[in-house]
């Protein structure tokens, strides 16, 4: 009987929307694309759950109301992994990771899109430290008070720059981050705010949830030298399963696991295997035609497999990388 790829891999999913306000039951098998019995069928034993924060408007009111937001989107997170072990296990170090997975536990994993959330208060990631959050999408689309997104927004009056990268609110919060233990992610950021990010940040910075700029022109992807960038730095491109990141103009029924297995190929092939993880965006746009959801995720390393991914690079692929970036955020903790 040929051996599953997928056995004795810990998978970790570094990008998975939850639904807002209301939604299904993480703990029922639903309409979601991923809930906790989803991930045990398809053996993903790590995800992390964002706050996602939609761009507005960058009064103090708007600002308030997106960190209230963060804040109660945190909270339906962590009731995932409630006190009596029902559902998943609250994580917040790579140990602690490993550790749900050797306890055959879901080890939930609370992250933060759009850093709209801080507004312009950096105690508020202090706050979203001690609530878990182990990651900050730096923006979202449409620019915010820290930095320039690479999709800026005609609704809210965006030019096509506004700080030309980080903004001086955003140096200060990227240093703050580094101090925290919270990863810089800069999908969705301008790349010159990806650019600039590399160079301040004192660890090094991951795009959770992204695709390869040459295989698909699209400016939400990440260039060669962005991808130059993050290799000499030490930083991560997580490759997500979005159609339209994935094909120009594709929808999901056009795709299969095979073309994500190409943006993947890409990535190893310019940045080396030490530099490549797996980000889905489910529940935010992301599957294509054999994982459309969590419980599918042993057919992509299934293709891996098939093109000569060794168990080995298989594990640092779908986790050994991010736990390894995850580390290097916690030994730089309160420095």
């Amino acid at each position: 009987m040929t051996p599953d790829p997928h056995d004795g891999l810990l998978a970790l999913d570094s990008h998975v929307d939850i639904p807002w306000p209301d939604g299904p039951s993480p703990f029922e098998d639903g309409p979601r694309c991923v809930d906790l019995p989803k991930l045990k069928s398809g053996r993903v034993a790590a995800v992390c759950f964002v706050a996602y924060i939609p761009q507005g408007r960058r009064d103090e009111e708007s600002h308030l109301a997106a960190t209230a937001r963060a804040r109660a989107m945190l909270d339906a997170i962590i009731s995932m992994a409630p006190a009596d072990g029902s559902g998943g296990r609250l994580t917040t170090t790579a140990d602690q990771i490993e550790a749900a997975y050797a306890a055959g536990q879901t080890a939930i994993i609370p992250a933060i899109e759009n850093g709209y959330a801080m507004g312009t208060d950096l105690a508020n990631l202090d706050d979203f430290a001690a609530r878990g959050v182990r990651y900050i999408t730096l923006t979202h689309n449409g620019h915010n008070a820290l930095a320039d997104a690479a999709i800026p927004l005609r609704s809210l009056n965006n030019e096509t720059t506004e700080h030309g990268g980080l903004s001086e609110l955003g140096r200060a919060a990227l240093a703050r981050m580094n101090q925290l233990g919270i990863l810089a992610d800069i999908s969705h950021a301008a790349k010159s705010t990806m650019l600039q990010a590399v160079k301040h940040s004192r660890v090094p910075v991951l795009a959770t949830h992204s695709c390869m700029r040459a295989l698909c022109d699209h400016p939400r992807n990440l260039d060669d030298e962005q991808l130059d960038a993050l290799k000499a730095s030490g930083g991560l491109a997580q490759i997500t399963i979005v159609s339209s990141f994935l094909r120009p103009k594709a929808r999901a029924a056009d795709l299969t696991v095979a073309d994500i297995a190409d943006h993947i190929d890409y990535a190893v092939a310019r940045m080396g295997i030490d530099h490549v993880g797996i980000g889905t965006d489910f529940d935010g746009g992301g599957g294509v035609r054999g994982f459309m959801n969590a419980s599918q995720a042993p057919n992509l390393t299934a293709e891996l497999a098939q093109r000569g991914y060794t168990h080995a690079q298989l594990s640092q692929i779908w986790s050994g990388n991010f736990l390894r970036l995850l580390r290097q955020a916690e030994a730089m903790k309160g420095e």
